[in-house]
Formats: C-alpha cells, structure tokens, sequence
C-alpha cells in the first residue's frame, strides 16, 4: 500500500514538475502581448524590449516574468530623448493569475528593475518629456481595457541613474547608483511602506556645479494616504554625506501641486557634523577627528508648490567657538563662528536672499573673515560681500588633509569689498559694480602635472578699484625664465560667476624667456593602456592682449635677442602682430597665427628677415634647411619675406611634410664654398669655362613657392663675369632636384681654334657671332647630382657655321678673281700654264666641317687641363 502512495506522489510530483517547466512556453506569448497592449494602448512613444521570459521556479508558487532591455524613447518635441531604459525587469504574480480570462486584469505582486536609466527633461517652453500617456487611455473608465492591475507588497531598483534637466532655468540635478527598496501593502489605502535608499546626488545651474556625487541614505518609514495623496516621515534617518538629519511632517499632493509642512534638524550638535557636509574623499575619517564646539542645521518648509509659489522656509546653520584638529596633522583651525540664513517668508521665489552674517576661523595667528548677502536671487541676484584676513598656505595642508602631490606656500592677504548685480555682469555693465580694497600674494610655490615645471610667484598684487580690476604686479620664475606683468580684468566677475571669457590687457617684461618652461604636452593613457602625448592646448577661456618684451626668448634650439611685440589670446589661439627680433646676425619681423582649436594645431606666419646670416638662419631653423639646402654653400647675408602655414607638431614646432608658402630672398655680400657643394662640383666639372668660386651672387633676388614637400624656384639670372645663366626648376624636401640650366656662353671662351676661324671673318660677320646657347638639366640629389648639357653640339653647330661662313667667304673670292681673269685684269707674266696636281683628292665639305669641330672642342680641352 505504501508503495502505492509514494509512486502515486512520485507520478504526482513529476507531473507537476513537468507542467511547471512546460508552463512558461505555454503562456509566454499570452504574456508578451499583454505587457505590449498595455504599453502602446496608453503611451505616445517608441516602445521596445527585446524578450520576455517566464519562470514557475524563481519565485515559487509566484510566477516571475522578466523583460530584457526594456526602453522607452520620445516622439518630438523630444524625439530619439531616452526617457526610460531598464536592462532587466521583473514582476512577480500569482500562477492562478495565468489562467485569467482575456478581459480579466492579472494582479501584480511585486517589481525590480535592475541598471535602469529615468531622464526628465522640460525644454524652453516649459513642456516635460513624460508627459506620453495617450488622450485615449486617459478619457477611458478605469474599469476599460485593464490588463494588469497592482497589489504590490515589494517594489526595488538597483543601480538607476534618474537625471532632472531644466533648460529653462539652466539646471541639472542627477541622482546616480540608485539602489532603492519598499515594502508594504498597497491595497490597502493607508499603510506604512518600509523604505531604504541610497543614491549619489549631483546639482549644477548656470553651468556651475555645487555638488558632485554627494553620498545620501535615507531610511524611512512613510505613512502614505492613497485616499488623500498624502505622505508623513514618521521614522526616518538622513544621511547627507556623513551630516544626520531628522524629518518630521508630510507632503501632500493637491489639485494646484503640492503642499509642504516639513521641519528638520540635525539629531545632534557635534561640530563633527560641519564636516560630515565634506565629502569623505576629501575630509578623510572625521570619526577620529578632535573637535569642540557646536554645529546645527534647523529648517522649515511650510506652503504650497504651485506653478507660480514655492513653499516659504527658513533654514539656518550655525556654529559658535567650534575648533578641529586631525590627530597626523600638527595644527588646528580655530574659532571658527558661522552664522548663516537662507529665508523665504513670503512663498515668491524671488524674494528669497541668503545672510552670511558672519565666517571667520583662524590657523595659528592668522586670522580670516567673510560676510555676504545675495538678495533678488531668481531675476537679478545682488552679491554684497566682505573679504579681510591673512591665510598662510603652507599651514592649510598642516591643518586639513588636502590631497595635494606638492604642498602649496606662499601667504595670502585679502582686505576687499564688492557690490554688484548679475545683470550687470553679464552685459558687461561694469560701471555698475563698486570695487574696493587689495588681495597680495607672497612667496608662492606651485608644481604639478598640468605645468612644465614648479612655478614661484614672488609678489603679485590683485587691485579692486571702481569698475576695474587690476593686476597692479605679477612677479614670477618658473624654470630659468622670469615674467613680470600688469594690466587690467575687464570681466572678472563673469569668467567667475557666469563661465564667461577671461578678458583682459598686460604688459609683459622678462630677460629671458624659455617657451618649455611653460609647454608641457599632457599624456594620456587610453582604454587599451596606451599613452599618448596630446598637443599643448590654448585656454579656450581667455580673451586677452599682451604688449611684451623679452631681452632674450629660447625657443627650441634658438636663442631670440631683444624680443618685442603684441600678442592677442582669443578662440584658443594667439595672433601675433608685429613681433621682432634679434637672430642670425640680424633681425626677424613676424606676424601671423597659431591656433590650437580643433584637433591638430596649426599656424599662418608672414616673416620679414633682415640682413640675417645665411649659414646660421639655414643650418638651424629645419624648415628654411628643407626649403632651401645652401647652409655651408653661401656665405653673405640675406634679405627675405616669407609666407608659411602648416601643422604644428605636439611640441609646437612645424611638421615640415605640411609647409606651403612662398619665399621672396635677395642675396647680400655673398661667397661660395665650390666645395661643399656636391652639385657645385659637378657643374664646375663639366663646365671648363666657369670658376664657380667667382660667381657673382650679390643682390640676386629668388622668388621660391613650396608646397606637399616639394620647392619650385622661379627662374632667375645669376652673372659670372660676361656669362649670364638662367636657373630654374624643383626640388623636394627629400633633397631630390630637377633644374633647368640656360647659359649665354662667349665665344672667347670655346678656345683658340674657333676664335681663328672667327678672326678670319669680316668684321661684319665677327660681330654676328659673339656667344652661343648651352642648355643643362641638373637631377638627382644635391649629394649626388647628374648633369647633363647640349654644350658639345652647340660648339659642333658653331664650328659647322663658321666653316660655312668660311667656305662662302671662298667662293666669293674665286668669283672675284675669275671675274678679273676674264676681264684681263692681270695675266700670266711667265707666259706658262701652272699644271694642276690631280694626285691629291680635295676634302667635301662635310668631312671639313668634322674635322673642324673636332679640332676645336679638342684644341679647347687639352688648353683648358694644360692650364
């Protein structure tokens, strides 16, 4: 019998199992499209999740559901905005919910939704993205088209970012790594619902941020009125950061918004509590911390929050007498007294104002005060404040455990009222902001990542006079250069409260300036473990003129003499206006622009060089050696106006392979060393007739264009005594060259034996001959370069015309001489005939004329190795 029972229960059990594990295929597809009908029969947006999955095992005897990677995405005004995603999904129901009926609604137990995303966002006009529901599904009675209904006892999330964006009031609050649960019976139209939370709060307006991922906790048991809409703290403890606080009240939702009766207080009054606002990352473990004193936090929230009120309130923060001291640290911050309220008492936003009334501590004998007052905040905030005392900077990483690679130095005094409004600020009214009093800084020190090299400022020297601001002196050094500068802030106020553009005008003064003491290209490492050096960055903040002189300015491997001229900050880049210089033996005029914005730096330079010595200019600077190679061929000076523009590289000097431009030079007092000059050689090799040493370069003017790495030269005249040559032609950086040679060469030069056959010419026909063209092309490289020259055929040519000339000048003698033979001008006085000799064969012309041009191009060589 009992074997029986128990295979009976065994059949029973694996049936059960069965239809529990066949179970989610069978109602799987009833499932999606119930939670699909649910979603786009009440919702205006795109709706889309990638599976649905059901199990009868998870949360046994409930159903579990999940859906993967749920999200919801606007339709216009917001199109393509996220206004929810959830990775994963969860509801749990009762299995007898499954067998329902298509017109019954399912119950719902409980929810999770795991790494979630919610974005709120309201645009200019006011209009919010969540507001998707349909009119359709609004208008319907609540009995109507009901798929799901809630009897939630659980809800949680976990890890959910919800972003609130204002852009009407310019604000964004994020509350990040949400991790939040409640239990409780919502059937019920009152009950108590068990809550835990902890999330990461972050708030920035008008683009300034005054928290970043401030740790809150709330533990809290709400007293919720489904019937009323109202909700009451009744046990509850708040955790901003490590600051406790204790809620008492309720908030109610009404027609017109929400009603607030609200208190707050901190449970205790350690002045431990001041430094539980810190966040731990930069306060370190405040529980070992030795402390006196009191530090309170009291609030008030009581009114309506409607379109046009916000509730009044009255918070106040105080402390009296409160000192700390870390125990690894040797000094204390003393008498510390703050005294602040923020009040609204009539429910009008604008009217709200904050009284500083007093902040003052002291380290050791220094002592530091501050008051203020911000009234008019929501329309045209007014700031009246007060800044008097003296704070040594060394003693603030000895009194407070700031996290600081090097420790700071330096004393810093502050004696300074200002009264000013927003509005004025913004529009650059500064004739309506008061200014008075002096902030110094002494003996300062600085170093870290972001600099080249430690940077000490001596004495600087900050002036606040009515409308302005002014640098009254700037004294510093930072690696073996020196600045002292002044000038005025045009809009301090701005760059400081409203995230405008630095605006200002200096003076500059330094005997000697070295630019890598101040440009130290940042290295990042990528997500693969690559660093990588980035180019030095022009502050995208700054809008400012520099008038400068320099006694000397190293930059790269040149040293700049007695340097002068304007500089213009603005747009992340510097244009520079009339720069001069002193190098090379003579003087450099600059004026041009170098941008960092975008991501390769570059820059558009017009260069005017002043008597500047060729061999120095030409050897040092890379790019004038690339774009003409005559260092150590010339020697003189040099005339020129150039005009570049290129990339630069991440050390700000130019990447030669991106140069193009244009080189106007005129030579001054040159010579030229034949012997440096591969290409020199070669020429005076093949042309016996030039000494190369004895060329004449003076106040030849070459105008060159470049561009892609490759140089093309305009043709130019250069003289060598009587010898004119026409050069031209291309040449690349890579040193390869293609350049065409004309020469006008004097017939004096090809030898005696063409000069004899010319000296048996008329004087008429001598003058016809006075030189010959000699066309060459020079290729290869400037170290090894081929020449190759049409001199042997022009001299053959030459020859070949003399001849001719010769030979006509022949047959018009015999003509003349038959002519008088006939006439009987003069007869044979011997009364004989002369025999004529028929044993030699007379030449033919052509072979005269080879053989002439042969005798010739050899007489002129074997003259020129003679001599």
């Amino acid at each position: 019998m009992l074997k029986k029972v128990l295979k009976g229960f065994g059949i029973f059990l694996l049936v059960t199992i069965i239809a529990l594990a066949a179970a989610p295929f069978l109602f799987k597809d009833k499932i999606k499209e119930m939670i699909a009908k649910t979603l786009n029969e009440n919702v205006n947006a795109n709706i889309a999740f990638e599976d649905v999955d059901l199990s009868l095992f998870k949360s046994f005897p409930q159903a579990h559901v999940t859906i993967d990677k749920l999200s919801i995405i606007n339709k216009a005004p917001f199109e393509g905005d996220t206004l929810l995603y959830a990775g994963e999904t969860n509801v749990t129901m009762s299995i007898k919910e499954l067998f329902k009926g298509e017109n019954e609604a399912m119950s719902l137990e409980s929810f999770s939704a795991i790494d979630g995303v919610v974005n709120i966002i309201f645009n200019k006009d006011g209009v919010g993205n969540f507001d998707i529901a349909l009119k359709e599904a609004e208008e319907k009675k609540p009995s109507e088209s009901k798929p799901f209904s809630l009897d939630i006892q659980k809800y949680g999330v976990e890890n959910l970012k919800f972003s609130y964006i204002d852009e009407g009031s310019n604000m964004k609050m994020v509350l990040d790594s949400i991790y939040h649960e409640g239990k409780g019976n919502f059937v019920a139209q009152k009950l108590d619902l068990e809550t835990k939370t902890t999330a990461k709060l972050s708030f920035e307006m008008e683009k300034t941020n005054y928290m970043k991922n401030v740790g809150i906790s709330l533990d809290a048991v709400l007293g919720i009125d489904l019937e009323k809409s109202k909700y009451e703290f009744k046990d509850n403890k708040v955790l901003i950061n490590q600051l406790p606080l204790e809620f008492n009240g309720f908030i109610q939702m009404v027609e017109a918004g929400q009603t607030y009766d609200l208190t707050f207080k901190t449970p205790t009054s350690d002045f431990k509590n001041f430094l539980g606002l810190i966040p731990e990352a930069y306060s370190g473990d405040i529980n070992k911390v030795k402390t006196t004193g009191q530090f309170t936090v009291d609030g008030k929230v009581k009114g309506n929050l409607t379109e046009t009120t916000i509730p009044a309130f009255d918070i106040k923060i105080a402390s009296k007498n409160a000192s700390f001291q870390y125990p690894d640290l040797p000094k204390s911050v003393k008498n510390i007294v703050i005294d602040t309220h923020i009040i609204n008492e009539t429910g009008v936003m604008n009217d709200t104002y904050v009284n500083l009334n007093q902040l003052s501590f002291s380290i050791d004998q220094d002592v530091f005060n501050a008051k203020a007052t911000v009234k008019n905040i929501a329309e045209n905030a007014l700031v009246d404040a007060e800044l008097k005392g003296t704070i040594n900077l060394a003693n603030v990483t000895k009194a407070y455990p700031v996290k600081l690679d090097k420790p700071l130095t330096g004393i810093l005094k502050a004696d300074v009222k200002t009264k000013f409004d927003m509005k004025s600020v913004e529009t650059s009214q500064y004739q309506n902001v008061q200014n008075s009093g002096i902030i110094s800084l002494t003996g300062f020190n600085y170093e870290g990542p972001e600099i080249a090299k430690p940077f000490k400022i001596n004495q600087a020297s900050v002036a606040f006079n009515p409308n302005q601001i002014r640098l009254n002196q700037f004294d510093a050094k930072t690696g073996s250069s020196d600045l002292q500068v002044n000038g005025t802030l045009d809009n301090f106020y701005g760059f400081m409260f409203k995230n405008q553009i630095l605006k200002g005008n200096f003076n500059m003064n330094s005997t000697k300036l070295v630019v890598s003491d101040f440009m130290a290209p940042t290295t990042t490492t990528s997500d693969e473990g690559k660093k990588t050096t980035e180019a030095v960055k022009i502050p995208s903040f700054l809008d400012c003129s520099i008038t400068a002189k320099a006694g000397t300015v190293v930059y790269d491997n040149l040293n700049l003499k007695d340097v002068s001229g304007n500089m213009v900050i603005r747009d992340e880049a510097i244009s520079l206006n009339n720069l001069k210089m002193g190098i090379f033996g003579g003087s450099i005029g600059l004026t041009g622009t170098v941008s960092t914005k975008g991501n390769t730096p570059k820059f558009d330079m017009d260069l005017g060089l002043n008597a500047v010595n060729i061999a120095e200019s030409f050897s040092q600077l890379d790019m004038l050696k690339s774009i003409a190679p005559i260092a150590g061929v010339i020697n003189g000076k040099l005339n020129s106006t150039i005009k570049l523009s290129g990339d630069l590289q991440n050390d700000m000097t130019p990447n030669l392979k991106t140069l193009s431009g244009d080189l106007i030079g005129q030579l001054l007092s040159t010579t030229i060393n034949e012997k440096n000059s591969a290409m020199l050689t070669t020429l005076s090799s093949n042309l016996k007739f030039i000494d190369m040493s004895k060329v004449n370069l003076n106040d030849v003017k070459a105008a060159l264009s470049f561009k892609d790495g490759k140089v093309n030269v305009k043709p130019m005249d250069i003289k060598y005594q009587d010898i004119t040559v026409n050069v031209g032609g291309t040449h690349g950086f890579d040193q390869t060259m293609n350049y065409n040679l004309k020469f006008d060469v004097p017939v004096k030069y090809l030898g005696n034996d063409v000069n004899n056959l010319i000296a048996k010419l008329t004087p008429a026909d001598q003058k016809q001959i006075t030189s010959i063209p000699v066309t060459g092309l020079m290729t290869g490289n400037f170290s090894q370069p081929k020449l190759n020259t049409d001199l042997k055929q022009s001299t053959t040519n030459l020859t070949t015309q003399l001849v001719k000339m010769q030979k006509d000048k022949l047959v018009n003698q015999g003509t003349s001489a038959l002519g008088n033979l006939i006439n009987g001008t003069k007869a044979n006085t011997s009364g004989t005939s002369t025999a004529t000799d028929t044993t030699k064969t007379k030449p033919t012309p052509k072979e005269e004329i080879k053989t002439k041009a042969t005798d010739v191009i050899n007489g002129w060589l074997k003259k020129k190795k003679k001599e």
